[in-house]
């Protein structure tokens, strides 16, 4: 990896969770702040997953107010069931703790759309 990819991937905005503890630390760090939370569970093993974490990547960089958080549902299985996640990639799009939108499947303009429109309800909701 060159020092441009290493500083790259250092500056993710991406959190990977990696247990139901950190699950629990970031929703209710979350819910404290106000702050609306996207996620992507997503599985090594899945292709269309894979492909849309560079995407994912994008969408936090663009979106500085959401909280990002990627869950490989092989290594928190717990959350992954909590959520009823049948289907890699699904996106959750969460307020307060809570599932407010999901998306089944890599299709960057659909989660780009309700993205934007989530973020907007927020906004209002803020105002």
């Amino acid at each position: 990896m060159g020092t441009q990819e290493l500083e790259q991937s250092n500056k993710s905005r991406v959190i990977k969770v990696d247990s139901l503890d950190t699950w629990d630390f970031y929703l209710t760090q979350a819910k404290y702040k106000d702050c609306p939370i996207t996620v992507h569970f997503t599985a090594s093993w899945c292709m269309p997953s894979v492909a849309m974490n560079p995407f994912f990547e994008e969408l936090a960089s663009a979106y500085p107010d959401v909280l990002f958080l990627s869950v490989d549902v092989d290594d928190v299985k717990e959350v992954a069931s909590k959520l009823e996640i049948k289907a890699m990639p699904t996106f959750v799009l969460m307020k307060d703790g809570a599932p407010v939108d999901k998306l089944v499947g890599a299709n960057p303009d659909e989660m780009r759309k309700r993205l934007d429109g989530f973020v907007q309800s927020n906004r209002v909701h803020l105002a």
